[in-house]
């Protein structure tokens, strides 16, 4: 029953915005928050990242200080290196990746980082945590990319 969730989800994700919109809007945020760690898991379940990887293929993390200083140890880079090398400054300050996809992805849609990668990819896509919530704006674009933020919000207009 979960998998058919899924069936077409891209088409439906996009026709289903303005509901998840109104949704987020309204939502009791300590049921939500609640709910969030097993719809999270249940959609992991679900949905096998290395055969997507659209996050990885089309959209940068922020590469936060820590990030930088933790990755360029393990490349063995200097962090200006590092920088130079991998990352741009985008409209908003913060490193990005200077072209998609993203450098570190692997031909199998495995990280050559992977227990390195940075914070934001560790958490992504954010199913699982209050920024679900907070940033509907991150939420509802996820939602048309990432096949575990769509089921969750489908779980939770379900309920």
């Amino acid at each position: 029953m979960s998998k058919d969730i899924l069936h077409n989800w891209e088409k439906k994700s996009k026709e289903h915005r303005k509901t998840y919109q109104q949704f987020l809007k309204r939502a009791n945020k300590n049921e939500v928050l609640k709910r969030l760690p097993l719809l999270h898991e249940e959609a992991f379940d679900n949905v096998d990242c290395l055969s997507c990887a659209h996050c990885c293929k089309n959209y940068s993390p922020r590469f936060k200080t820590p990030d930088i200083k933790r990755i360029s140890k393990h490349l063995g880079l200097k962090e200006s290196v590092f920088i130079d090398t991998y990352l741009r400054v985008d409209e908003d300050g913060d490193f990005v990746v200077k072209a998609s996809p993203c450098p570190f992805l692997n031909a199998d849609n495995t990280c050559y980082i992977y227990e390195e990668r940075p914070s934001d990819c560790a958490r992504f896509p954010y199913t699982d945590e209050d920024v679900l919530l907070k940033r509907q704006t991150i939420t509802l674009k996820n939602s048309e990319f990432c096949p575990i933020t769509y089921y969750v919000l489908e779980k939770l207009l379900q309920q």
